[in-house]
């Protein structure tokens, strides 16, 4: 193809003045590595973590939420997150669709703040609008597909495919715009660094409050529910801790020192919570537990979200001791002694995971931030309470804000999820809950037996007498006939 040749005085339109070619390319990289997080990680992660017969459903919901999203992300909810006010809370929903929107520099209007010399600033990336939008989006997707932890193995997927598109226009853009979008939160000062509170105390909250409505999955699945592929769920896992690298070093909007610490510092609190969880199992249930070492990473990765670029990096050790403790005792300890969260049937316990760890992250921000590390990236003047001079009045701000999401995202998913019942059922019948996926999907994950049991040639199979050919029944009319030989 013919490319149009520039002298060295010369500069190409697709390279504006104001273009970083770094910035860009890095902020696409971890738009990349967020998008990774949730295709395939989440998919892989839920489709392997739940029972076999729940492996299609759950990797399906995870698929369709990605979708859903970056569609209506585009059409409208980029913008109420990250445009114009409409409320203090909210922005003016549009489209980002257009050319002459995309191209233009990437700007955050309402981020508009005072800086301590007097003169006013913007966020304003060094790249095209285009790179933001896609990076907020995947944002976005993720939010819903952890949300989706808490219902799986029984939500109907037309409430599902409902619930999507409301939750993200009603409840997500409201705490990014508040946090994020120059809401009167980011006014406000509350620090949420790339997402403890917009993200994970939202999915967390949000995902209890849904498991409430849609009710608890089959008495036989909440009492034994294995994981029908642990190997392939650490391969989820995995892709899941390498993608928070994107995560945690794209928030800054920029290749800079502080994207570099906050990578550091991500990687340093999810290894040291995975190794705190681990050593907790060994200790009070006497061997170490995989699963249980997957949910000690993901705290981890959780908790230092909010303050990743703003705290030393002993302090990231510090609060993956917390989120590798704190967690667990709410999940292992507080979980089995309130009787209510015992009556909520959240899946994959993403209360706890999230919305503790995103809470306790958030608080140990207000504890932790160092001023020199805050002065790289925040307008104001600002600190955690452990250094002194405005720093209680920061913790006070983190408190203040974790109560205004929490109550936000209770109230929103409860009248969200209470319009879709009035026209579609919140939980699948019960006998599609007995079948899995064949009954929701008519497909189905692995064509082996049982779930999580070992072969058993009279449970498992059609068998006559030795030596005897025998024929496999089907569940599908005028379907193959498959022949078993005895030998």
């Amino acid at each position: 193809m013919d490319q149009i040749a520039y002298t060295a005085n010369e500069r190409s339109p697709a390279v504006p003045p104001w273009l970083n070619k770094g910035d860009n390319a890095w902020q696409l990289t971890a738009s990349t590595l967020v998008g990774i997080q949730s295709m395939p990680g989440l998919v892989i992660l839920y489709a392997s973590i739940v029972k076999k017969k729940w492996a299609v459903n759950s990797a399906f919901m995870a698929l369709y939420a990605f979708a859903a999203v970056l569609i209506c992300w585009v059409l409208l909810c980029y913008r109420m997150a990250f445009g114009d006010q409409l409320l203090p809370f909210w922005g003016k929903g549009a489209p980002a669709l257009g050319q002459k929107f995309l191209i233009i520099r990437a700007k955050v209007p309402e981020s508009r703040h005072r800086l301590t010399n007097g003169n006013y600033d913007t966020t304003e990336p060094f790249y095209p609008m285009a790179s933001l939008v896609y990076f907020q989006f995947t944002f976005a997707a993720i939010t819903l597909i952890l949300l989706a932890g808490s219902v799986l193995g029984r939500m109907n997927i037309r409430a599902w495919m409902a619930f999507v598109p409301l939750w993200l226009i009603f409840s997500y853009t409201v705490g990014a715009f508040s946090l994020w979008g120059g809401g009167f939160l980011y006014h406000w000062g509350v620090i949420d660094y790339s997402g403890g509170y917009v993200i994970h105390l939202s999915s967390g909250i949000a995902g209890l409050t849904a498991a409430y409505w849609v009710g608890p999955r089959l008495k036989s699945d909440r009492e034994r529910f294995p994981p029908n592929n642990v190997l392939l769920m650490l391969a989820g896992a995995g892709l899941l801790w390498m993608g928070w690298s994107g995560f945690n070093g794209g928030a800054p909007y920029a290749a800079n020192i502080d994207s570099s610490i906050a990578v550091l510092n991500t990687n340093v609190c999810a290894a040291t919570s995975l190794l705190v969880w681990t050593c907790l199992d060994v200790i009070f249930f006497g061997k170490p537990s995989v699963i249980g070492a997957v949910q000690g990473m993901m705290t981890g990765l959780v908790c230092i979200t909010p303050g990743a670029g703003l705290v030393q990096s002993w302090g990231a050790i510090v609060m993956g001791m917390l989120s590798g403790s704190v967690p667990w005792a709410s999940m292992m300890i507080l979980h089995k002694k309130c009787s209510w969260l015992q009556q909520v049937d959240d899946t994959l316990g993403v209360f706890h995971t999230h919305a503790v760890a995103g809470l306790l992250g958030g608080l140990l921000t207000g504890l932790l931030a160092e001023p020199e590390l805050c002065r790289l990236i925040l307008p104001r003047d600002t600190r955690g309470a452990f250094y002194g001079g405005n720093g209680g009045t920061q913790f006070f701000k983190q408190i203040v804000a974790a109560l205004f999401v929490a109550a936000w995202n209770v109230v929103s998913t409860t009248i969200i999820l209470l319009v879709i019942r009035l026209f579609i059922p919140l939980r699948m019948p019960d006998k599609q809950l007995e079948i899995g996926d064949d009954a929701v999907h008519g497909e189905e994950a692995y064509a082996l037996w049982g779930d999580g049991e070992k072969y058993d040639p009279t449970k498992h199979g059609w068998h006559t007498g030795s030596n005897s050919e025998v024929t496999a029944p089907s569940r599908y009319a005028n379907a193959a006939t498959g022949v078993t030989i005895s030998l």
